[in-house]
This record gives structure tokens, sequence and C-alpha cells, in this order.
């Protein structure tokens, strides 16, 4: 027999061989890749980890496919069991692989950090995790809220980090109403004391601008900058108090 009627005879078992060669060597391939660009991207450990997980198994899917093509199975059958096993897996757990895919969106995009501070809808805090299935905010009464990363989707986000030229930091809005029983400048002189007041202790001077004014009110929005987002949690309440209190002190004189 010569070499080539032997490779002939043997010629399954060498596609085969080749099959899994390649399979491996993707594999290790797209893991060296995705663990650099976790470093890259400052993505979490298990982030990574799921990522290349899921890879390895459609690595395997497609070798096991490949394999059992090479080996003479059915073309029409495989894709008849490969399909039934898709509709059982997808209608048994579709929120879930919903809920998954959402979690992978989030850690490409990347609205949010571990650590940044938010509001997602109504809900405000302190990301504190974020996982495939949940983002978990740390809110200022101390909860921890557990939201559902396809509802993350769905919702308007707002991410208070703000990047200048020389620093990171957080800058925090909010609004404040007052009645008319000041002038806009005698108003906006007891909000410049309490601004002076907090110019040493953040890293930027308070700001505030007018927002509207109704029958009935003037609305101003305030600016707070924190290098630590876990001050705002005792920063801003304490800010709004002062200026409730020098407001309250001007309408007496």
């Amino acid at each position: 027999m010569t070499l080539w009627d032997y490779i002939l005879a043997n010629l399954i078992y060498i596609e085969a061989i080749v099959i899994v060669a390649v399979a491996i060597t993707l594999e290790r391939i797209i893991a060296r890749y995705m663990k650099r660009l976790s470093k890259l991207k400052e993505w979490p450990p298990h982030v990574t980890n799921g990522l290349v997980l899921i890879f390895r198994l459609l690595i395997l899917l497609g070798a096991v496919a490949t394999l059992m093509r090479v080996g003479g199975v059915p073309s029409d059958w495989l894709v008849a069991y490969s399909a039934l096993v898709g509709a059982a897996i997808g209608f048994a757990s579709t929120r879930t692989l919903g809920n998954f895919m959402a979690g992978l969106f989030v850690f490409l995009t990347r609205p949010f950090r571990v650590n940044d501070f938010v509001r997602i809808d109504n809900i405000e805090g302190l990301v504190e995790e974020i996982t495939f299935n949940y983002t978990k905010i740390r809110t200022q009464s101390n909860a921890l809220v557990f939201i559902s990363n396809l509802k993350v989707l769905d919702q308007n986000i707002v991410n208070y980090r703000y990047v200048s030229e020389k620093s990171k930091m957080y800058c925090y809005s909010f609004y404040l109403s007052f009645d008319h029983a000041l002038s806009t400048e005698e108003l906006e002189k007891a909000f410049d004391s309490v601004v002076e007041r907090y110019s040493d202790k953040l890293p930027k001077k308070p700001e505030y601008v007018i927002q509207g004014i109704g029958a009935f009110e003037r609305r101003y929005m305030f600016y707070l900058y924190v290098k630590n987002p876990k001050d705002i949690f005792t920063i801003q309440p304490s800010f709004v108090r002062e200026i409730a209190d020098t407001w309250e002190k001007a309408k007496k004189k």
C-alpha cells in the first residue's frame, strides 16, 4: 500500500484530527484576545470568563457539528435536531437568555461602570456591581436595588460621571424651587454665600442656573462636583439644608 492509499483509507481520521486541532487553536487565540481586550476595557474578571466560556461553547458546537458531518451523519437530521434543541432551549429560557444578552450589551457599550453614580428610571445611587443578569444600585437609604439588565436597556440612564481636561469627577445636578418672597438678586445672593462656603470643600465650585419662572415659584438647577461619588450621599443633603436655612433667614430680614 502506497502512502497515498494509506491517507485515503484513513482520511476520515485525518479530517477529525485536523478539525480538533483547528478548534483548539481557535479557542486559544480567542481566549488570549478576550483577556487582552478585557484589560484594555477594564472589564471585571467574571465578565471575561463568561465571554471566554461562550466562545468555547460555540467552538465546541461547531467542531461537533463538523465531526458529525465528516462521520456521515445526514445533514437533514443534524439540522432538524439542532432546530429542535434550539427551540426547546429558547422556549424554556427566553427571558434568561434575553437578560444575559442585555447584560452583555451593557458590558460592551458601558453606559456606566462600577462605582459610577447614576439614575436609572427613578432609581438613583451608586453602581455596586454589574453582572450578566442584574445591575446592583446602592441608594441613599443604603438599600441595594437589583435591576434586571433587560429593564436597564428600556430606561433612560443618567450617568453623573464628569470628565474635564484636568481630572475626572462627578457632577451631580438637582432642582430646587423657591417662591417669590425675595427678588432674584436677593435670592441668588443667598445662594452665593452657601456656594462660597463649599468652594474649599469640593474639587470645583458649585454652580447654579435658573431653569424657569412660574406664577408661584422660580426653579433653579444646582451642580455639585465631587471626586468620590459616595460623597454625593452626604454633601447634597447638607448643601440643600444650608440653602434652605440661608433662604429662610434672608426672607426674615
